[in-house]
């Protein structure tokens, strides 16, 4: 399976895992200098990409990197290293601002970690170049198409977001990397491509 990785997803999924390792010795300060701080005495503008490389716990990373490993390289084969590094980093950042947003307008402003914002533009990415793509689900294990896969994700994501259900989960900036994502592919003027990844 590792074979399948792609240099530049492979180079993001190690970055994680290193910096990782380095906030299990470090939080605090690598929390407080490279997450996403709301405005305010400690924000900085580099935090807008430097929050993606943080994550909040083993889970977390281990959910994100595998969303990368699965459906990232794909992405890089289609475009190239640079084009795909180009398009999740705006989607990250697409997902960083949308979160401070969020927070502002409601009143409860707190740091934000994670790549979730940028993982969920790779998935929006994924379902728009290929959306035959058949992806099976663990919880049902049901094939589903691509295209509908993301739509319905986007859609909890959205109402888990409004509702609150699920407190301490950054949904906006989820849908903030939805968001960015759908930007790129419109002005990138994508269009999908199921036959290339039906021969595949």
């Amino acid at each position: 399976m590792l074979r399948n990785l792609t240099p530049a997803v492979l180079g993001l999924i190690a970055a994680n895992f290193v910096i990782f390792l380095l906030e299990r010795i470090a939080f605090d300060p690598i929390v407080l200098h490279f997450a996403l701080w709301p405005p305010g005495p400690y924000f900085q503008p580099w935090q807008l990409l430097t929050y993606a490389f943080l994550h909040a716990g083993w889970l977390d990373i281990l959910f994100n990197m595998f969303g990368l490993f699965i459906f990232a390289p794909a992405l890089e084969r289609y475009w190239g290293a640079r084009r795909f590094l180009i398009y999740y980093f705006v989607c990250v950042i697409a997902a960083g601002i949308t979160e401070i947003a969020v927070q502002h307008a409601t009143g409860n402003p707190e740091p934000t970690i994670g790549a979730s914002g940028g993982v969920f533009g790779v998935l929006l990415a994924f379902a728009w170049l290929f959306p035959r793509a058949q992806l099976l689900l663990l919880l049902p294990p049901i094939p589903m198409p691509a295209w509908l896969f993301v739509t319905i994700y986007g859609l909890l994501e959205l109402f888990f977001g409004v509702t609150g259900i699920e407190p301490g989960i950054a949904h906006f900036a989820h849908l903030g990397g939805l968001l960015g994502g759908a930007i790129m592919m419109l002005l990138w003027r994508v269009r999908p491509d199921p036959e290339r990844w039906r021969s595949r």
